[in-house]
């Protein structure tokens, strides 16, 4: 009798861990707007920006596996993906921004932040508190000689040579500064609400040419009238 060939089993990577997207309403919008500021910011660079996605980094084993509430990866493809496998990307994040909260915390300081240096090699990784309730609420280190190393504040700032960008609070919200237009990135809302205002100024100022232009015409009108009764 013949042996049976046996296939190998298929090996699944869940898309979901069974935990909530964030913790709060403010750490899902800030989420969101980063996410999104930066995936505007690189719209013509080979960068991928995503977060809250299920990332598996040892193949075979589906039970290694992160979700970063922001990261950044250079050099890959823009494409939607539905899990994120490191090995065949072949590069792994270049730059995560966790936003914490007290019960949350340990985990960024301790598990994951040896996991984004020795594991991941992560070159930049950020701790941010929208509510303020750690201390400290905001930190970033810098991967130096495999262990990171904590990064100073510029001006209430922390420098991000990995996004060329700073990272700091613009009215009490965690926004990313462009040090070369020496202005604050503006998240999907506000480009949003400063078009339509744009859009709105547009409007009222072509409304105002059309009525002087009228009040002109009407004007000439009146003296060709008059010339012709003289």
């Amino acid at each position: 009798m013949k042996p049976k060939i046996q296939s190998a089993p298929t090996i699944i990577y869940p898309e979901s861990d069974g935990k909530p997207m964030a913790e709060t309403d403010k750490h899902r919008d800030l989420m969101v707007d980063c996410i999104q500021t930066l995936q505007h910011h690189f719209r013509d660079d080979p960068v991928y920006v995503s977060g809250n996605l299920l990332m598996y980094y040892e193949q075979g084993n589906p039970k290694k596996s992160v979700a970063p509430d922001v990261f950044v990866v250079f050099d890959v493809s823009k494409k939607p993906r539905r899990t994120y496998l490191t090995w065949e990307e072949g590069n792994t994040p270049d730059f995560v921004l966790e936003l914490a909260s007290p019960s949350t915390f340990r985990e960024d300081m301790r598990r994951k932040k040896d996991l984004y240096a020795s594991v991941l090699a992560v070159k930049e990784y950020y701790i941010y508190d929208p509510y303020g309730e750690i201390n400290p609420n905001f930190i970033g280190f810098r991967l130096t000689d495999g262990t990171y190393q904590e990064i100073d504040f510029v001006d209430e700032r922390l420098r991000s040579d990995v996004l060329n960008l700073e990272l700091g609070e613009h009215s009490g919200v965690l926004r990313l500064y462009n040090p070369l237009t020496e202005k604050w990135l503006q998240p999907p809302t506000e480009r949003v609400e400063y078009a339509e205002e744009r859009a709105r100024q547009e409007s009222v100022a072509r409304q105002n040419v059309e009525a002087e232009l009228a009040k002109a015409l009407l004007e000439i009108e009146q003296l060709r009238a008059k010339s012709n009764t003289v």
